[in-house]
């Protein structure tokens, strides 16, 4: 169990309430009672409620969710289903400092909102108390009396008619890919933290946003044709097209539901993925830009948007898609020299769009210290310059070590402290990731689970992170052609 707590202790697994025993759960650093460590220490007398899959005095289940939960505020009290707190009176000196130090503010697992100082508590749930004096944490709204109690969840946009986009028998943008991310995904555990969708197939009019309607055209009647060859990478096969479509619109729909309130982050597992479509050429395994159509939609209803493109490739689809837009930020991360041979440090966009594309050309084996100080000293104050509404994830997990188009060196866990950043810059209910490359089907799985987890304050990490490599050069480099320095 990872995250902060102040002034208070963490429960797991017990029935808490009247003289019932409870397990205070603590690692190294966390102290009570005036310092002595508490690894598995029985308290006694527990005053508040905090239960994970239990029952609290009155015997009602504590769930998640913004609606009343009998049993969540016991004694002003508040419970999440995933932990569990039981605060101590600041002058007991009971305290448990994690082991990384957090901002004051509060995090929880890189989720800004979490009020610490009154205490919270991690994994799929959150949960916080609130201020004597009606002050409120930052956070969730009250479920009831004197708390809340919710979960955190990722709207997961997939469909098996993804499956039928063949390529190719020796093709490596095959169907396993998507079957091998699902499996990461439940390998880390989130079941219980999806919110599933199926998407629809985008209409003419959002997908006309990006593509003119003459090279749509084509791809129909490419489709009717029973498909074909469209370039040396990328082919239509009988189920392509419904596929690309599909893909196209999931974005669409993990909008719609975030903006109902259906989740707190969205992950689109599509394919074919998207970013190398340009408006008028397919190519790079992609038909459609599924992420260009996504961002055209909200930059069509006023709203700003940030794309993160943290591909091998450079995704020069949707640069080319928003480089004269200065409604759209476009950042990538990617290796240089690669295909598609775009992304050059100077390519910064044109007209209204000057200076809101930025690219970070990063040398074969940057790795994960490389890319964390890109997104602390470059990605990260762009995005808080550039104040966008959504931030839009192209997430390509071929930056991985172990893939075989790439000659980058990240691992699962570095792409879960890519995820953990990425989802502190925009308010929840605000990011949406999107399935991009990723060519090894073993690192593709246990990238994917680490990513989505870490969407959900969730610390999975089947490999460990990597060090520094190559390529903080070019980061210092466009920090100042970007005027980024602090």
């Amino acid at each position: 169990m990872e995250g902060p707590v102040h002034q208070g202790k963490v429960l797991q697994g017990r029935e808490a309430g009247g003289t019932e025993g409870a397990l205070v759960l603590g690692g190294e650093g966390c102290r009570q009672d005036g310092g002595h460590t508490a690894a598995a220490e029985e308290l006694q007398q527990v005053q508040d409620h905090r239960l994970v899959r239990g029952r609290a005095a009155d015997r009602h289940h504590l769930g998640g969710g913004n609606v009343p939960t009998p049993g969540a505020d016991a004694h002003g009290g508040a419970a999440a289903d995933a932990a569990v707190l039981h605060p101590v009176d600041s002058g007991s000196g009971g305290r448990c400092a994690p082991e990384r130090q957090w901002p004051p503010t509060g995090w929880l697992g890189w989720r800004p909102e979490v009020d610490v100082e009154q205490g919270t508590a991690l994994l799929l749930g959150v949960t916080g108390r609130r201020r004597p004096g009606g002050g409120g944490c930052r956070g969730p709204e009250p479920s009831g009396r004197g708390g809340y109690a919710r979960r955190v969840s990722v709207l997961l946009v997939t469909d098996e008619r993804f499956l039928d986009h063949v390529a190719g028998r020796s093709h490596p943008e095959r169907p396993a890919r998507l079957t091998a991310v699902l499996d990461g995904i439940a390998a880390a555990g989130l079941d219980d933290a999806l919110v599933r969708r199926a998407p629809s197939p985008v209409a003419d009019v959002d997908l006309f946003r990006v593509h003119p309607a003459g090279h749509v055209e084509s791809l129909v009647d490419l489709d009717s044709a029973g498909g074909g060859r469209l370039d040396p990478d990328t082919v239509m096969g009988p189920g392509s097209w419904l596929a690309a479509r599909l893909a196209a619109g999931a974005g669409l729909v993990a909008i719609d539901g975030l903006r109902n309130g259906d989740a707190d982050v969205a992950f689109c597992a599509v394919r074919p993925p998207g970013h190398h479509a340009t408006p008028t050429r397919t190519m790079g395994f992609c038909l459609l830009n599924n992420v260009a159509v996504a961002a055209a939609a909200l930059a069509d209803a006023g709203e700003r948007v940030a794309i993160v493109d943290i591909d091998a490739h450079h995704g020069n689809g949707t640069q080319e898609a928003f480089v004269a837009d200065g409604r759209v930020l476009f950042v990538s991360c990617h290796q240089w020299p690669l295909y598609p041979g775009t992304g050059a440090a100077d390519e910064i966009g044109i007209g209204d769009g000057t200076g809101t594309t930025i690219n970070v050309p990063l040398p074969a084996g940057a790795a994960g210290d490389t890319y964390r100080y890109a997104m602390d000293v470059l990605v990260a104050p762009a995005v808080e310059r550039f104040a966008p509404d959504w931030i839009l994830v192209s997430a390509g997990f071929d930056a991985h070590r172990a893939d075989p188009l790439t000659d980058l060196g990240l691992s699962a866990g570095d792409y879960a402290d890519l995820m953990g950043r990425l989802t502190g810059l925009v308010p929840k209910g605000r990011l949406i990731a999107f399935l991009e490359g990723g060519y090894d089907l073993g690192a593709l799985a246990d990238s994917a689970g680490a990513f989505v987890a870490a969407a959900l304050g969730v610390r999975y990490s089947p490999e460990a992170t990597t060090g520094e490599g190559p390529g903080r050069d070019v980061v210092d480099a466009q920090v100042a052609r970007h005027g980024l320095a602090s």
